[in-house]
């Protein structure tokens, strides 16, 4: 069974934490060296497609993170993993270097550069960076945004980040429907939801195809069949985000959701789907696998 994880923001553990033990691993909201306010509100909002957030960031910043925050999460006896970020290379090496002797599972690099000038460049910089900062597995989270988000994922292959986490958020604007002034205090912010499963199915099969590295996929994971969508492009672990505002129960029922729905395709493992979609067209399905006897 692959690993179920949540998007980065999208569940706080210590106020949930039977959700996050339903989870194999839990991420964490972004951490940047310094403490950050973020945007002023209003920062959430709902809308037809999913959510739109301008959180900017906001977190206790890494030593507080890690005196405070981090020995609780750890309390909690599921893996976790850190979301890092910041504004410029070193940042992220200093997150990591901090990182390196806790107790946490891996690090997720927060790499979001859709408006530098070069953003393979920029990613290869950063994960080269937080890669001669620590030991531990680096995933790097990339925005659909990049005009070519396979050649970022192998800048940050070349570079040495582990696995990839696809995708983040895209950019969007809702208007109040009686002032038609933006709704969020920043006018635009992340787009999450069910709009992202497209984008991150194409970012999945792209970055599949142009490295082999382990992938996180999420973007609007709502049932098992999405997930397991996900795998076939290319996906060794799902995460789900903004439907865990609404069902708290989703781990749980994805993956029941993805193990019956593997058996019927005919998988003893949903992780047997991993890279089907890029199979020749006239490739049938395995046919002939042991299906356990009972799938709960």
């Amino acid at each position: 069974m692959p690993p179920l994880l949540n998007a980065s923001g999208c569940l706080d553990a210590l106020a949930a934490p039977d959700v996050a033990r339903s989870l194999d691993a839990f991420v964490t909201k972004t951490v940047t060296p310094l403490p950050r306010d973020g945007n002023a509100p209003v920062r959430i909002a709902e809308i037809d497609c999913g959510m739109l957030n301008t959180i900017g960031l906001a977190n206790p910043g890494l030593d507080d993170f890690v005196c405070d925050t981090l020995p609780r999460l750890l309390e909690l006896g599921v893996p976790v993993w850190v979301s890092v970020g910041g504004f410029r290379a070193g940042d992220y090496a200093e997150s990591c270097a901090r990182l390196d002797d806790e107790g946490v599972e891996a690090i997720e690099l927060n790499v979001s550069c859709p408006n530098v000038e070069s953003p393979v460049e920029a990613t290869e910089e950063i994960v080269a960076a937080a890669r001669a900062a620590t030991a531990k597995p680096l995933f790097t989270k990339l925005s659909p945004q990049l005009p070519d988000v396979a050649a970022v994922a192998l800048a940050a292959a070349r570079a040495g980040t582990d696995g990839l986490s696809l995708v983040n958020t895209l950019r969007g604007l809702a208007l109040d429907p009686r002032t038609l002034a933006p709704v969020l205090s920043t006018a635009t912010g992340g787009v999450s939801g069910p709009v992202l499963r497209p984008v991150a199915l194409a970012a999945v099969h792209a970055c599949y195809a142009a490295t082999g590295l382990p992938i996180v996929g999420m973007g609007g994971v709502e049932t098992g069949r999405h997930a397991l969508d996900l795998i076939a492009a290319g996906a060794s672990a799902c995460a789900l985000g903004t439907i865990l505002f609404r069902d708290p129960d989703a781990p749980a029922r994805v993956r029941a959701e993805l193990a019956r729905t593997a058996f019927r395709l005919g998988l003893e493992d949903p992780l047997a789907a991993r890279g089907l979609a890029h199979r020749e067209a006239e490739m049938p399905l395995p046919s002939e696998t042991k299906i356990p006897a009972k799938v709960d």
